[in-house]
């Protein structure tokens, strides 16, 4: 099986936007997902494709498309960018026959080494809800460290909750 990332292309964006708004409400809660928070599929487009045409250092987020054999199963994105400094991380394979499988963990080793790249970044930090195992149990494979567990909002589309805040430093990278 061939395994591949690449950067995000405007086709992609509606295959990420569907992973969102198609998903079941109990699947987006166990993310830690508000529901009630997805835009609509025409402003989250709009929203991805203008960001897209931003320079790197101006970019609010920055997405990787993860293929099996040249077909996409999934997405990272980093957004919070302080380019040449830090970024946080997401993860999501979309189908749930590719989870649990392994290939999370080399999906993920890919994406951060792009990150640090393309970023310039000291630090990738990623604050999965404390409740979602596959993530946490996936930043620990790959080598992040756990800094500690809170209360937050952690992003534009989640609600409040308790997260586990992983950071990953440059000269603790993998290989």
């Amino acid at each position: 099986m061939n395994r591949t990332i690449r950067e995000l292309e405007p086709d992609d964006i509606d295959q990420i936007i569907a992973y969102f708004l198609e998903a079941k409400h109990e699947f987006l809660q166990g993310m830690g997902v508000n529901p009630n928070k997805l835009p609509d599929a025409d402003s989250w487009k709009s929203l991805l494709n203008q960001d897209l045409n931003r320079p790197l250092p101006d970019k609010q987020f920055y997405y990787l498309i993860w293929e099996l054999d040249n077909r996409p199963v999934g997405h990272s994105n980093i957004n919070k960018i302080v380019f040449g400094q830090e970024a946080y991380m997401h993860l999501h394979l979309w189908q749930p026959q590719n989870r649990q499988t392994g290939h999370g963990v080399y999906f993920v080793n890919q994406s951060i080494n792009k990150y640090f790249q393309t970023f310039n970044l000291q630090n990738l930090f990623c604050e999965p809800y404390a409740l979602n195992p596959a993530p946490n149990k996936t930043l620990a494979k790959v080598g992040f460290e756990l800094v500690k567990t809170y209360e937050t909002t952690p992003g534009w589309l989640t609600f409040h909750q308790t997260v586990n805040q992983w950071v990953l430093s440059k000269e603790n990278m993998p290989g």
